[in-house]
């Protein structure tokens, strides 16, 4: 494989990592920080706008995964794959911590 679809595979991973919690939140009816809310981020955005950022992630996370050409049978791919969700939930964590405390 090349270069490029490593990296399509490391921000794939992170695409559908971030997916999970606007996804999650927004069918579940509740308000959840997104990059459209007032402060970006910080304030919280509806449940329509999750759900919808949420999808848009899945997609992008989805076509990436195409471009990377993943495969079971690759395991350099898979490593770069769940090395990009896991660095996202992390990061998302140390964010979204934030969201209780202000």
């Amino acid at each position: 494989m090349e270069w490029y679809n490593y990296l399509a595979l490391f921000f794939s991973g992170a695409f559908l990592c971030n997916a999970i919690p606007h996804f999650v939140q927004g069918v579940s009816g509740n308000k959840f920080p997104s990059p459209f809310s007032k402060p970006p981020g910080k304030g919280l955005s509806s449940p329509l706008v999750n759900v919808l950022w949420g999808g848009l992630n899945i997609i992008i996370g989805y076509v990436l995964l195409e471009a990377g050409k993943f495969s079971f049978e690759n395991c350099i791919g898979l490593i770069v794959f769940f090395a990009g969700a896991m660095i996202f939930a992390v990061q998302l964590s140390i964010n979204f911590s934030k969201k209780e405390k202000e």
